[in-house]
Parts: C-alpha cells; sequence; structure tokens
C-alpha cells in the first residue's frame, strides 16, 4: 500500500502543478475488473488514497471498476471526495465484465440517506468498452436526457474505448439534456482546444502518461501542453 501511495501522490502533485483543476481516483490497475461488488480491501484501499490525496486542495472526484458505484459513494462519504464518475447510472448495457444493471435508485436514496446531496454525480452516457445494442433504438440525445430524468448531476460521453477519440458531434447532442457534460476519453493535445470549447470539462488519462501509456506515471511535459491547448 506504500508504493500504491507513493504512485498515486507523485502523479496527483505533477497533475495539479501542470495546472489540472481537479483529480479523479480509480482502480485501473485492478484489470480484469470485478462486476459492481468490489473486495472490502479494495474500497478500503481507495478510501485511504483519496483521503490522502485531498491534502493537495482540489476537488476529488473518483470511480471504482467496474459499477461498483455504491461503494464508491461511501469512500467519498468517508474520505471527503467531492464527486463520482458513475457507469451503469442509468440504463442496463453489456460491458466487458458482463452486464451491468442502471443504479440510479438505490444509489441517489443512498445519498440522502448518508446526508450527502452535496457529492455530485457524473454518469457516463454510452459508457465506452461496452456493447449498447438493447438500447439501440435510442439516440444518444434520448439517453442523456433519461440521465437527466433519473437524476445525474453532469453527464460524460466518450469515444468507444480507453484512449479513443470523442465525437464533437456527440457532446453537442448530449448537451440537450441540459446537464453539464463531460469529454471522458480520447483528449489529446490536438483536440483539447476544440473540446473545451464545447464541454464543460475534460476528463484526461491516458494522454498525460508518459509515452501516452495509461501504465505509466504522469508526464509533466504532457500536463503543461494539455492545459495551454485549453487556454489558448
Amino acid at each position: 500500500m506504500k508504493a500504491v501511495l507513493a504512485h498515486a501522490v507523485r502523479d496527483a502533485e505533477r497533475l495539479v502543478r501542470g495546472g489540472c483543476d481537479a483529480i479523479v481516483v480509480e482502480n485501473m490497475h485492478d484489470a480484469p475488473y470485478l462486476k459492481g461488488r468490489v473486495a472490502a480491501e479494495t474500497v478500503a484501499s481507495m478510501a485511504i488514497a483519496v483521503h490522502e490525496l485531498a491534502r493537495l486542495d482540489v476537488p476529488i472526484g473518483l470511480q471504482i471498476l467496474a459499477g461498483a458505484n455504491r461503494q464508491a459513494l461511501g469512500v467519498a462519504v468517508a474520505a471527503g471526495a467531492h464527486f463520482l464518475r458513475c457507469e451503469a447510472f442509468a440504463y442496463g448495457h453489456v460491458a466487458d465484465e458482463g452486464w451491468m444493471d442502471a443504479c440510479a435508485g438505490p444509489l441517489l436514496r443512498a445519498r440522502a440517506e448518508l446526508g450527502a446531496d452535496d457529492v455530485a454525480i457524473l454518469a457516463d452516457v454510452q459508457k465506452k468498452h461496452a456493447s449498447h445494442a438493447a438500447t439501440a433504438d435510442l439516440s444518444l440525445g434520448e439517453l442523456a436526457r433519461g440521465h437527466a430524468f433519473c437524476g445525474a448531476d453532469g453527464l460524460v460521453v466518450t469515444g468507444v474505448a480507453t484512449g479513443r477519440p470523442t465525437s464533437p458531434a456527440d457532446v453537442a447532442e448530449a448537451r440537450q439534456a441540459g446537464l453539464p457534460v463531460w469529454v471522458g476519453s480520447g483528449v489529446d493535445e490536438v483536440s483539447a482546444g476544440a473540446l473545451a470549447r464545447i464541454a464543460d470539462g475534460l476528463i484526461v488519462g491516458s494522454f498525460l502518461k508518459e509515452q501516452g501509456d495509461w501504465r505509466r506515471p504522469v508526464d509533466p511535459e504532457r500536463v503543461a501542453a494539455i492545459r495551454r491547448a485549453i487556454d489558448r
């Protein structure tokens, strides 16, 4: 755990120094992921990591893969996180872990019971690494409106996989729901400026790592490049 925390702190400090406005903590290296529920030690480890990074004095979000949104809410309340990134918030779909059920009803009730309405929920619409054949008769705009109806605070739109580009047209369509929209994958120094004009936030992972590989440490030069692109 000491090595994990040291890695997390180093990456987070580089992100903040480079100009990131917030940090998202994920158990990305737990692949292949469990579905919906994770081991107790994973929840405990995430809580420790989030609490450690909260000292950086920027908003902290988290996601526990895969679809462990209720556990993530518990971590947020215990460790002081400000928002969750939630997959399978509304509408079921088939992901690489199997069928994912929607969780908006129980998750929002749990948030109310915990008095944690200040923990915002950013919900993925047509989540990456998944098949959405079951909802193929609904446009992305309709799905976005459905997520808004179910109580999401914001929406995340992505490409089809980690590091794959997000379509600006998809961002524009998701905005029809009237909620803030974040881009969730494929942001690089070329696309960042254009996407920043139409989205409320950019969640950047792979590009900020050495050689653009999400498995590697954060590269401060790549962080600065994204910041410059957004500022321009």
